[in-house]
């Protein structure tokens, strides 16, 4: 079963999960950052990256670290936060692991680099793929069996999904196709290519990607959404936002573009509401 939606950007639909959330953007200043090698500058721009400080807290998981952020009531849903190349310690990140609190959501943004150094603006982009050798977001297994078991019997949680950002939205693909006791996945701006089966998912997943993307180009979405419309037998949708660019969910801040708050806050509306539907 598949949708494919492509929603005007005049159209808007209200995001905030809670009006308090708002409080928690009191970001200062917005940080473009290029590339050291400005000849060839890294698509995945880290954006307006904020100085968000998080209300969760950091735990050790096993062998990997994490931050943890639980609901103000008693919950037994969960939410594992996948990061983007940026890293597990990314504020951008940690806000949106938050945003789910603030909706029912035990979140957990564990560090699947395990320890190893994020991406960073100030790298040169041409050493990209070197950097990703020891990090494939398909190589993440022994760290998700850990996140899923601390959820399980240390947070009570019986019913999880997971939400991951660019490097994060690959690895949500990659469970998705494994882990039928992941109940919803939201996967942003990412698409597993390393696997021969890629569209046998096991669990409800919604694709969000922006029209604009330098890192997705809009031929591999139409790939994925017919070869998902052909393969796949549960409940997917694949959703095109006009006009917006690679990290715009997470890493675009609201407050300082206007023009981009009603998609901004309708991809996040999405998620919430997919993982709502599923959970």
């Amino acid at each position: 079963m598949e949708q494919r939606t492509q929603q005007s950007a005049t159209q808007s639909l209200h995001a905030s999960p809670h009006s308090h959330l708002n409080c928690y953007c009191a970001l200062e200043t917005s940080r473009k950052n290029t590339m050291a090698n400005e000849a060839k500058p890294c698509p995945c721009d880290i954006g307006d990256r904020s100085d968000y400080g998080g209300l969760g807290q950091e735990v050790q998981i096993e062998h990997i670290k994490a931050y943890v952020v639980k609901p103000s009531g008693a919950s037994d849903k969960a939410v594992i936060v996948i990061q983007d190349i940026f890293g597990w310690e990314l504020p951008n990140t940690r806000y949106m692991a938050d945003m789910l609190a603030a909706n029912g959501y035990i979140a957990v943004c564990p560090d699947f680099f395990v320890g190893k150094e994020p991406w960073s603006p100030t790298k040169d982009w041409s050493k990209f793929q070197e950097w990703l050798k020891d990090k494939k977001p398909t190589e993440i297994n022994k760290e998700v069996d850990a996140v899923l078991k601390y959820l399980k019997e240390q947070c009570g949680a019986k019913r999880i999904g997971t939400v991951g950002f660019c490097w994060g939205g690959v690895a949500t693909h990659y469970v998705a196709l494994l882990y039928p006791e992941i109940k919803a996945g939201v996967s942003v701006y990412g698409i597993v290519r390393e696997r021969e089966d890629k569209y046998a998912l096991k669990s409800p997943t919604l694709f969000i990607f922006a029209e604009n993307d330098d890192v997705i180009p809009l031929d591999q979405v139409s790939t994925l959404e017919a070869n998902l419309k052909e393969k796949c037998t549960v409940t997917f949708q694949v959703k095109i936002f006009p006009g917006q660019t690679h990290g715009f969910v997470h890493r675009k801040r609201e407050d300082i573009n206007p023009a981009d708050k009603p998609q901004i806050e309708e991809a996040r509306k999405d998620m919430l509401n997919w993982l709502n539907k599923y959970i």
